[in-house]
Order: structure tokens, then sequence, then C-alpha cells
């Protein structure tokens, strides 16, 4: 759980990089850090109240809840000191409440479910008003979930599964995962004429198949002795036949005379003509 405890340290470093937030100091109430005597700089301590982890459940297709065997909930209490010099009035403790609740709302991927303060007091010893303020934090605590600096959970991930999760050799990444989602793409267009023409689909394909409808794959015109191919394939690493050449995001398709091997052209985009296409992603 030391992990757990470290919470306060990031958002006290997170917040102190904030521009709007310059003016003020943030420090952790654990480890224990000193504050000036008297108090000469608006200071806020964080810390942490309380956490709770419970079991998740989500509606299964049938809405059914269901036990998440990965995932828990967790509740999170955000503790926060505010400490301001008697010089800037006890006011400026709301004043620096709502900035700061403001930040955390709205600037990271924190969700904030409640949050309040208790009344001001004046401690003499450091000459400053102080308003203790709290925040209930809901997360997902989900291992198979990644976590950036935008807090989107403050909840490390091997705190369920340790060393687990982190062994790229048994889980998938991103890109892999969204290949064994969606592992083809499939579609038609009409050909519009032009020399060439591209069709984004949204990734890079390891290999496309493009034929058109209700046309053989080669059409020979005999007695001018020449063939216009209606048909295409193209793989990664591998070439491709005329007419077609994959791009980062698709594949190009070709029309006309520049795509020519002999007597034979490509008839990949011709005008009036409708294709479908199958590519392997």
């Amino acid at each position: 759980m030391s992990a757990i405890s470290a919470m306060p340290a990031a958002v006290a470093q997170w917040l102190g990089e904030q521009a709007i937030l310059s003016e003020i100091q943030f420090l952790t109430e654990f480890p224990a850090q000193n504050k000036a005597v008297p108090l000469r700089r608006a200071t806020v301590a964080v810390g942490l109240g309380s956490v709770q982890i419970t079991d998740k459940f989500e509606e299964d297709d049938d809405g059914v809840l269901q036990r998440q065997e990965y995932c828990r909930s967790a509740a999170l209490r955000l503790r926060l000191g505010i400490h301001v010099p008697f010089s800037e009035g006890g006011s400026r403790c709301h004043d620096i409440f709502t900035l700061v609740l403001d930040m955390l709302t709205f600037a990271s991927d924190l969700n904030l479910r409640a949050s309040g303060c208790k009344e001001i007091t004046a401690h003499r010893d450091t000459d400053a008003f102080v308003m203790e303020a709290w925040a209930d934090i809901a997360a997902d605590f989900c291992p198979a979930e990644s976590t950036g600096l935008q807090l989107a959970s403050f909840l490390p991930k091997d705190l369920l599964c340790g060393t687990h999760i982190g062994d790229g050799d048994i889980h998938l990444t991103s890109a892999q995962r969204e290949r064994v989602d969606a592992p083809f793409r499939a579609g038609t267009y009409m050909g519009t004429g032009a020399a060439s023409l591209s069709i984004n689909i949204g990734a890079k394909p390891c290999a496309v198949f493009v034929s058109a409808l209700d046309m053989p794959p080669v059409y020979t015109n005999f007695s001018a002795a020449t063939a216009q191919i209606y048909f295409g394939f193209a793989a990664a690493n591998s070439g491709n036949s005329i007419g077609i050449t994959l791009t980062n995001t698709g594949f190009t398709l070709h029309t006309g005379g520049s795509y020519t091997v002999g007597t034979t052209s490509a008839a990949l985009n011709t005008a009036g003509y409708q294709y479908m296409y199958f590519a392997l992603v």
C-alpha cells in the first residue's frame, strides 16, 4: 500500500506545475515538510484522508450486473490543508480552495464526486489562517488500462497483479488489441476516372484485395490486342500487382496508360465502375 500513500506527492507536484497556481506553495502532509514561520506565502498541504477499494460491477449485454475480475472501484478522500498569511485575509483560503478544486476538476482526468471545507481558524504560532478541506474522488482500478501523467488514476496498476501486468510477452499492446477487435476493413468505392484514387481506411493495411463488381478480373480486347486489369492485390513487404499500392492510412488505386505492362493496363479506377475491397490490418 506504500504506492497509494505516495499519491499526495503526485497531486502536490502536479498542482505546483500549473501556471495559474504559481503563487501557491504545494507540499505534502506526510512526509511532513516544514512551513515558514511566520508564514509568508500561501501554502497547501496535500494528504490522504481515506481509501476504500470495492468490487466493480458492470452490466453485460443482457443488463445483468457482472463482477469484473481485473477491475476494482476505488473511493479516495484527498485532504487539503490550506494555510494563508494573516496579511492576505481569511477569505483567501476560500479563493485558493476554489482554484485548486477547479484545476483538479477541469484540468485533470480525476472524477471528483464531492468536496467541502471546515471553518477557518487562526494559528498564532505561524501567523496564518488555516482551513481544512477535502475532495472525494472515484477511480477505476483496472490493471489492463494505462495511466498517464494527467492523473487518470492515482492507483498503480501493479498493486493488484504485481509484475504480471508489466510482462510484454503475455499482454497485447494497444495496436495489437485493435487488430484483434477489428482485423479487417471491407467496403466499396465508385471509380472516378482519375489516374489515381486514394482510399483511407484509418490504418496501415497488411494486405489489400480489390476487384470491380460485375466484371472479370481481366478483360481482353482481342481485336485491339489489349487487356485491362480489374483486380488488384498488394501486401506489405511482398509487393503488389499493377494499379495498387499501399499507404500508411490505406491504399491508392491507379488507372490508365501510365500503369501498363506490355499491352495490359490497370483499370482500378475506371469512371462509373463500382469496386469492392477487402483489407487486412
